[in-house]
């Protein structure tokens, strides 16, 4: 079993790299690699491994709904709210009927058995979609509007609807009818009559536990302090939003997907710090959770049902895509302050399918209900199809398609490489301008320039500042270099090209305060430089 974790994480990874370097989303060589190591190629990964698949798919789905929770905007989501909840049932739903239908005249299904493939093939991926949105998010694409944060929550009421129809026909399918329930009072429901019962029951309880959840967070990772830092912090974080998936599976009263993205969204909303720190955290468990979701979810693929169905499954996935959800998103965006533009970006940004196809695909077949092989040759097809495509086409068409708005660090990561800049010169205050550049880089993990602008030749000096450097930033990746010019104006000429956070000076002197701007270097950065400067000295 070590061995087979070891091929995932290791293969995943670097052809994950190498597909990213060709401009190919990177989950495409994780499930090549997948498909390779998997049964149908080499069959290295481990029976054991592959039993546990659908375990492993529920913990990497977890990480990245809890990201998605933590990347919520509640004034974007009250702004679309509306749009919201319909991207989360009409979408899916015109899908799954469409797609009924033309299985009916392509495969001679029953209705039932047509809907069944509806709701397999219905199903978003959040694997795919969340990371896309939140990538958008945290460069500006359609934040304005609130068009990432309503794509996200549309997805996750989604699969609640599918999951639960999906239950309902399974059922029937199997036994060749509907159970009834009993209600106090002698009220007696069928199954069907039930459904839209059970799906705002499971989504009103998903958010009560997700919220509950979120508080117990709250009380034990910021008030009661339990945790020393913030791999512990995650940790806890985590493990919570798990119980949450398991309890789910166990009393399915609830939704436990949309619990662990309620969590994350009520963390923003009780403890904005809190829930930064978690975001990191989970950035970190995500890097490793989508190598083992993706490389297993190409190792789940049976290759060899593909063979009779390619053409008309391909025909069956353009019809439910381009007719049924085309149709969903219409009625979604119906009366909203959508533009044509943001309307056609649904087709790129909200069509994938991966994660739910993988879990339920082969239920049918398993089940022995008639057509169940064809339902799992779509589904592995959908899933080949449509998850590099969605995960291509979301950051290809978005420039092309939404309008850029500022960006909300309070509720996404930012990536970015933080370099400073440390200006030196041959006095003492050198070490501690280098002290405090390295300290600074250390807390940001970012690099930094030393910079010495030389004014009258004097080898031996910059020999020491580099020697300096080198005992000061022995840990930190650094470059040194040496101009000639101005002093002032090549610092900020040097900041403005490297492209830096901060630029660390030493003040002229030991002059008081207010008589150390006054016609110094310092003063001169300060006044021409739009990048902040922090000064260091004794200021005595």
């Amino acid at each position: 079993m070590l061995e087979s974790f070891l091929l995932i994480l290791l293969l995943g990874f670097f052809v994950g790299q190498i597909t990213r370097r060709l401009k190919i989303p990177a989950l495409v060589g994780m499930i090549l690699v997948g498909i390779i190591l998997g049964s149908q190629v080499t069959n290295l990964i481990s029976p054991d491994v592959l039993a546990a698949s659908a375990s492993w798919r529920s913990l990497a789905v977890m990480v990245i709904l809890m990201k998605a929770g933590l990347g919520l905007d509640r004034e974007k989501l009250v702004q679309q709210g509306t749009v919201a909840l319909r991207l989360g049932f009409l979408p899916a739903a015109c899908e799954a009927l469409v797609i009924s239908l033309a299985a009916i005249w392509i495969f001679k299904f029953d209705f039932p058995t047509g809907l069944l493939l509806g709701c397999v093939i219905g199903a978003e991926s959040p694997a795919v979609i969340v990371p896309g949105m939140l990538r958008l998010k945290s460069l500006g694409w359609g934040v304005t509007k609130g068009i990432p944060d309503a794509i996200l929550t549309g997805s996750a009421l989604s699969d609640v609807l599918l999951l639960l129809v999906f239950s309902l026909l399974l059922n029937f399918l199997a036994q060749g009818s509907t159970s009834t329930v009993t209600l106090p009072f002698g009220i007696t429901l069928s199954a069907i009559q039930l459904l839209p019962i059970q799906i705002i029951y499971q989504i009103v309880l998903g958010v009560v536990f997700g919220f509950l959840t979120a508080r117990l967070l709250v009380v034990l990772l910021a008030k009661q302090n339990w945790t020393q830092n913030a791999v512990q912090d995650t940790l806890v974080a985590a493990s919570l939003a798990l119980l949450l998936v398991v309890l789910a599976e166990k009393f399915p009263f609830f939704s436990g997907y949309l619990a662990v993205m309620a969590t994350g969204f009520f963390l923003i909303e009780l403890d904005a710090p809190l829930a930064r720190r978690l975001r990191s955290g989970f950035d970190s468990l995500w890097v490793v959770a989508e190598i083992i979701l993706f490389v297993l979810l190409g190792a789940s693929i049976q290759l060899q049902v593909l063979e009779k169905t390619l053409l008309p499954g391909l025909v069956i996935l353009a019809i439910g895509t381009l007719i049924g959800r085309v149709l969903g998103w219409y009625l979604s965006t119906l009366g909203s302050n959508w533009k044509w533009r943001e309307r056609l970006f649904l087709l790129p940004g909200n069509s994938a399918k991966a994660t739910v196809q993988a879990a339920i695909g082969a239920i049918p077949l398993a089940q022995g209900i008639q057509g169940g092989e064809t339902i799992l040759a779509i589904a592995a097809l959908s899933i080949l199809v449509t998850a590099p495509l969605g995960a291509w086409a979301i950051p290809t068409f978005a420039p092309k398609l939404l309008e850029r708005g500022e960006v909300d660090p309070t509720k996404v990561a930012i990536a970015r490489r933080i370099v400073l800049l440390a200006a030196v010169d041959t006095s003492p205050l050198a070490s501690q301008v280098l002290t405090k550049a390295a300290d600074l880089a250390r807390r940001t993990d970012g690099e930094v320039i030393v910079l010495h602008v030389i004014r009258t030749t004097d080898p031996p000096a910059v020999e020491y500042l580099q020697a300096q450097s080198r005992k000061f930033l022995a840990d930190i990746r650094y470059k040194f270099i040496t101009v000639t010019g101005s002093v002032p104006e090549e610092i900020v000429r040097v900041a403005q090209d490297y492209r830096v956070a901060d630029i660390v000076m030493g003040k002229r002197g030991h002059q008081p305060w207010n008589e150390v701007l006054l016609g110094s270097v310092s003063q001169a950065v300060l006044e021409s430089s739009s990048i902040p400067v922090i000064l260091v000295g004794d200021f005595r």
